[in-house]
């Protein structure tokens, strides 16, 4: 089990691994990836993955079909996103893909092109090889891949790892070019992989109950007004000044069960202290519970790194062969700065490795999606 990689992307400073200086057309960037990517020693390889950002979505079947040729790989899956990264880079704006190319056993994985019209032969490979582990891209104009997820998840008995991909122009591939639900490949129970995810939020109070709630806006936390639990729990110096709450302070559910502590980020709706009540944007009853959580660079790097200090003690002695990367859109510079610091962390941390992945508008971790998060997924020795 081997794989390679090949990233190219616009980079008007010419500067970076696998960038062009001068658009000429996604030949250019194409033949850039074939160059990279080589001739394997032992074959084509079974399974490419390929992402291309935005610009290059009215392209992606002459892509898709060029690359297919080309390299002799028989099975594809990627998406459309809004940007896309690899081993140590990552490609926010202009034109870029990212390949991969993996050689697995044809029967260690089932490529689904729909997790609906695929259930005859999705219930039959997932009964006779268990699979471990999905890789799943939804297109989040489709209001129904919500529900697709944690069905597809029940169904298949797959962890499911992935994103939510262009909100602006679709595309999926699943061995062919397909539409507008949820797709992906799903990976035999014996194909050794690891995952961990990192929240780019850091809780600033504690856990609360729902205790009353009206539509949409929560009346009262803990039996109090939920605009007075929500001032305690930022301090004094934002509750002074809500303008600055804007971006910053989120509302976040505990995922019940989970022994890592996670919870969905979900951004603040609306404030209202005359009512005395909150909003986020999740659906709420009494009973439930939330948080509020912080966004801010310092504390996404420290989540960062403890996610990777533990893939890294997970590993062990063993090897990564390959890996993938979902995060979130509002990662990466938007959170980071320049420099592509998360790649990079992956890269210092666990070593050089191929590695292709996207920024998307909601990352999949299990059976949901999550949002302002990082999810790693190696395949190990």
């Amino acid at each position: 089990m081997s794989f390679r990689m090949a990233h190219a992307g616009i980079d008007p400073d010419g500067a970076g691994d696998g960038a062009v200086a001068q658009w000429r057309g996604w030949h250019d960037l194409a033949a850039r990836c074939l160059d990279h990517l080589g001739a394997a020693d032992n074959g084509p390889g079974t399974l490419g993955l390929l992402y291309v950002t935005e610009p290059l979505a009215a392209e992606l079947p002459a892509i898709f079909d060029h690359l297919a040729t080309r390299t002799g790989v028989p099975h594809w899956a990627g998406a459309v996103a809004p940007a896309v990264c690899a081993t140590g880079s990552d490609y926010f704006d202009g034109p870029a893909m990212a390949v991969m190319i993996c050689d697995l056993p044809e029967d260690a994985f089932h490529l689904v092109r729909n997790t609906i019209a695929d259930g005859a032969a999705l219930a039959a490979w997932t009964a006779l090889h268990r699979p471990s582990l999905g890789i799943v891209h939804g297109d989040p104009r489709n209001q129904s891949v919500l529900s697709m997820i944690p069905e597809f998840a029940a169904a298949s008995g797959a962890f499911l790892v992935g994103g939510l991909t262009s909100a602006v122009a679709g595309g999926q591939i699943a061995d062919a070019v397909t539409g507008d639900g949820l797709s992906g490949v799903l990976f035999a129970g014996d194909v050794a992989v690891a995952t961990g995810l990192t929240q780019g939020c850091t809780p600033i109070g504690p856990v609360r109950t729902v205790t009353a709630i009206d539509g949409n806006a929560i009346a009262e936390l803990d039996g109090r007004p939920a605009f007075e639990a929500f001032r305690e729990d930022i301090g004094e110096v934002l509750a002074r000044d809500l303008r600055r709450v804007a971006g910053y302070i989120h509302g976040a559910v505990p995922v019940p069960g989970s022994d890592t502590g996670d919870y969905l980020v979900r951004n603040l709706a609306a404030l209202d202290p005359a009512q005395g009540s909150v909003s986020i944007a999740a659906e709420l009853v009494a009973g439930d519970r939330v948080m509020f959580v912080r966004r801010d660079p310092a504390s996404a790097v420290e989540d960062m790194q403890r996610m990777l200090d533990t893939l890294k003690r997970r590993v062990g002695a063993g090897g990564i062969r390959g890996g993938v990367y979902h995060s979130c859109i509002a990662r990466g510079p938007h959170q980071f700065g320049p420099g592509a610091r998360e790649l990079t962390a992956i890269r210092e941390t666990l070593g050089d490795f191929p590695l292709a992945g996207f920024f998307g508008n909601g990352e999949i971790s299990h059976d949901r999606v999550y949002t302002y998060t990082g999810i790693l997924t190696l395949f190990l020795e």
